[in-house]
């Protein structure tokens, strides 16, 4: 359920300023409307905590994992700590870089050979300078037939080879490129890389010994982002004199924020949210359906304050869609050992523990009704118990049970097709509901939307699988549906009938447009029973991969093969499920809703983090 909002806004006097912040801060109950993101005094804390951030990136990715100490501080020990490790890893870039020129520089003298510059250098000071140049082969030919040139061969290699000149360089027309001295020679180069990457092994060390530094991390994000939010909240603030802060706050909550502004002294006021505003959205999760809340987070959808709270729905079809994508009861098996195991290791079953223990048996009964078991007839052979389960309409065995293939095939996208009239007349029906309770006339218009949706499954029916419908029938109740939405689409609560009918009459295009659009998504429906024949084929094609090698010394070869080919198909199932059974959710059923998931998070201004825990820094 998405719980009401109420408007609020609270007023105190300029000198109480910071006090109200604080106690507002304290109370935890008013979600801030329209904070300043970007402010003068919250600029430092964003760097620091941007820097926080890349250093904890560092350690996480960093740490040892057989390292189980962890280590919390704060304060001036956490401080010194921090600067310590940024430290490191600043020198260990700077280390790595250095080492990487030093190489390059390894590689351009290595073939001159180990030689003092410093001599070379010294020459120079003597009135000797010389020169040093690399050139091709070709080019060191051409250049002995020269008598104007003379020069001293000093080193060959694949490439070419490097010459020197005594007094003068070569003449600008000699395709050669000059050497250019080193700092070091070559054995001091070697001793300066070896003890730098003594120095970079050092300090990967330090740095992974300090994972264990992770928490306080994690505590010292936290309290800069509660200074941060702070800092930005206090920038929203209006007025000099008299300051106020305007935001939202649930209904239930309105007698305890009316006692915490009367008992501080703050004047305030309390409306409902006009039509203009757009107030963030809670929504309070009851019994089972607060498992589905994990899915919405992950997905980052958020219902508008105004819409639909879907999530017992979504529960419901998204554990049928997962089931019937996934296809196979062993595979609901291995689901529910992996809850099993999760809730043995966590020793408390979480929202995702007990999500995953539904879908796993949703699972296991799907693919007991079609008779799938890892995609296996021997199984099916083997334990003749499993037949007693097989619902011939939807087999993926008819031979076992006796029914023609054809029509069991063509009773599972019958059952697709019904899954999708179902959910979309459903939307259809809520809809009704909703806008009969706010004596909305476009509900008539949602009844065309019904009756078309009705008519629309008929007709999939009819082209897909053949079976017989009135077909007369069904073209006069699209054409009713059609008619009804043309004429009532545009109609609402203090619009004028007339006004309202000449708005929806001139939307005819797109109504027409989304008629052919309801019966796709009527057709869309069938993914589920394609991509559930694609996973079942999938799984036979691995498993007559390896029927042949469960014997003898390639018995390993073929379990091989059917562990592995399974994994990989459990996985693209996975995948399915994220692509088809949650769009079916949020775009087929949302989109017959008008939901347009626009919605932000209810984020009330409050404390995050318990000083007397966390410690001060």
């Amino acid at each position: 359920m998405i719980e009401r909002m109420r408007k609020v806004t609270i007023i105190a006097s300029g000198r109480n300023r910071s006090s109200m912040l604080l106690k507002l801060r304290e109370a935890g109950m008013m979600h801030v409307s329209d904070i300043v993101q970007k402010s003068p005094s919250s600029a430092p804390l964003e760097e620091e905590r941007a820097e926080a951030a890349r250093v904890l990136q560092a350690l996480e990715e960093r740490r040892d994992r057989k390292d189980r100490m962890r280590i919390s501080v704060s304060g001036d020990d956490f401080d010194s700590i921090r600067r310590s490790i940024s430290d490191a890893l600043r020198r260990e870039a700077e280390l790595k870089e250095s080492i990487i020129a030093l190489q390059n520089e390894r590689e351009r003298i290595q073939a001159f050979g180990d030689f003092d510059p410093k001599e070379v250098r010294r020459l120079e000071e003597d009135g000797y300078p010389l020169f040093i140049y690399t050139l091709g082969r070709k080019e060191e030919r051409q250049l002995l037939l020269r008598d104007d040139v003379s020069f001293i061969p000093i080193a060959y290699s694949d490439k070419g080879c490097a010459v020197a000149t005594v007094g003068k360089p070569l003449p600008e027309d000699v395709p050669a490129q000059r050497f250019v001295m080193p700092e070091t020679g070559l054995a001091e180069l070697e001793a300066e890389l070896l003890s730098r990457r003594s120095e970079l092994e050092e300090i990967g060390h330090t740095i992974e010994l300090a994972g264990r530094y992770i928490p306080s991390y994690k505590a010292y994000i936290q309290r800069l982002d509660e200074k941060i939010t702070f800092e930005r909240v206090g920038s929203t603030v209006e007025g000099d004199d008299l300051v106020y802060l305007s935001g939202y706050i649930p209904a239930k909550d309105e007698k305890d924020f009316r006692s915490f502004a009367e008992e501080n002294a703050f004047a305030y006021a309390i409306s409902d949210p006009s039509d203009e505003d757009n107030p963030p959205t809670l929504v309070r999760y009851s019994g089972i359906t607060r498992i589905v809340k994990p899915v919405f987070d992950i997905l980052g959808t958020v219902p508008g304050y105004r819409e639909y709270d879907i999530s017992s729905y979504f529960l419901v079809f998204f554990a049928l869609f997962f089931a019937m994508i996934i296809g196979d009861g062993g595979y609901g098996l291995v689901f529910l050992i992996a809850a099993i195991l999760m809730h043995v290791k966590s020793k408390k079953a979480s929202d995702i523990n007990i999500l995953l223990y539904v879908l796993s048996i949703v699972t296991i009964i799907w693919g007991a009704l079609t008779g799938t078991w890892f995609g296996s007839e021997a199984v099916l052979e083997r334990i003749p118990f499993l037949q007693r389960f097989i619902v011939p309409a939807i087999t993926n065995y008819p031979y076992v049970v006796g029914v023609d293939a054809t029509w069991a095939q063509n009773m599972l996208m019958k059952f697709c097709f019904m899954l999708g009239a179902i959910q979309l007349g459903l939307a259809r029906v809520m809809n009704i509901v909703r806008k009969a309770r706010e004596k909305d006339l476009s509900l008539v218009a949602e009844a065309g939307w019904f009756l078309d949706v009705v008519m629309l499954y008929l007709m999939a029916l009819y082209l897909v699988i053949g079976q017989p419908v009135p077909f007369p029938i069904i073209i006069a109740g699209i054409a009713t549906g059609f008619v009804l939405v043309c004429c009532f689409s545009a109609q609402a609560p203090g619009v004028r009938f007339v006004d309202g009918l000449k708005a929806s009459l001139g939307g005819f295009f797109t109504t027409f447009l989304d008629t052919i659009s309801c019966f796709s998504n009527i057709m869309s429906y069938i993914r589920l029973f394609a991509v559930g024949m694609a996973s079942l084929a999938i799984a036979q094609s691995f498993n007559g991969m390896a029927e042949g090698m469960l014997s003898g010394a390639l018995l390993p070869v073929g379990i091989a093969i059917i562990v592995v080919g399974h994994a990989l198909n459990l996985v693209m199932g996975i995948l399915s499920v994220v692509v088809h059974g949650v769009r079916l959710n949020l775009l087929e059923f949302s989109g017959a809703l008008g939901m347009e998931w626009t919605g932000y998070n209810y984020e009330p201004f409050r404390k995050m983090v318990n000083d007397n825990a966390a410690g001060n820094s």
